[in-house]
């Protein structure tokens, strides 16, 4: 274990030392950042009062309720895409047969090299946050930042699984998963990122209910504006366990099964 957290510190620290030779890349993210804020923020100018009495358990105001969205469903790209490309980087720089030399699994690259990626997406919600208090006026006082990380956290796990299985589908067919984009789209619109999943119909309502994003943002939302504990949030919260139970296990044996398929057909190296 030891070993392993050396490893991924290393990855780390490479990433973070390319990531940070090209600042004019962060600085247009968080122009970009600024700039979706504020079409969300004029959009609820426009029709925020008549959404309020459709988002009574999030404080009745639409902005608050949106920001939180478009902040936290960008976990669902990173979980979706980073392990895969994390794997893509070094294929492509025809890094990874040496780095595999070594005493270091496929399992290890591809964790460590997606945490530069998650680090950032975290620092992208906490700027998100951060702007919408200080320059939008959001009332994030009843903040539980207990609840928030616990919830952050298991959101991660479950959308994980989907990721890795996204990297093994990599692996045996040498091209991104077509699925993870409709998926990534399809959650968008379902798991109630931009509006509540309570005015979609009710037959629609039970395919949000079969995407982990949709427990993820309804906890957010509650522990970020409402302050609600770890137990008023039981339902996501065990939603969330079950999709990490099932999903995380049945991603790590596609990719393992993927792993080996790719070693008898001499292909992990491919560019």
């Amino acid at each position: 274990m030891r070993l392993f957290f050396k490893k991924a510190w290393a990855f780390l620290k490479r990433d973070l030392r390319e990531g940070l030779s090209y600042k004019s890349a962060y600085l247009f993210q968080i122009f970009g950042i600024f700039a979706n804020i504020l079409t969300f923020f004029f959009v609820a100018k426009i029709f925020g009062e008549g959404a309020g009495r459709h988002l009574q358990n999030y404080g009745g105001e639409y902005f608050p309720f949106v920001l939180i969205g478009i902040a936290c469903a960008g976990y669902q790209g990173t979980a979706l895409s980073s392990f895969s490309r994390a794997l893509s980087r070094e294929q492509g720089a025809g890094t990874l047969e040496a780095i595999l030399m070594t005493p270091t699994t496929l399992n290890t690259i591809m964790l460590s090299g997606s945490l530069w990626t998650f680090s950032f997406t975290s620092l992208r919600l906490v700027f998100y946050l951060l702007a919408g208090a200080v320059f939008f006026g959001v009332d994030m006082s009843k903040m539980n930042v207990g609840a928030s990380l616990c919830v952050l956290l298991l959101s991660i796990t479950a959308l994980a699984g989907l990721g890795i299985f996204q990297a093994g589908f990599m692996l045996v067919f040498k091209r991104g998963n077509p699925l993870g984009f409709f998926l990534n789209g399809a959650s968008r619109f379902l798991s109630g990122v931009y509006f509540p999943v309570a005015l979609l119909p009710e037959w629609v309502q039970g395919f949000s209910h079969l995407l982990p994003l949709t427990y993820s943002l309804e906890a957010m939302r509650k522990a970020l504006l409402q302050g609600e504990s770890l137990a008023a949030l039981g339902g996501e919260i065990l939603g969330l366990i079950l999709f990490t139970v099932f999903l995380l296990p049945m991603g790590i044996l596609f990719f393992n099964w993927a792993v080996r398929r790719a070693k008898r057909e001499g292909s992990l190296g491919f560019s």
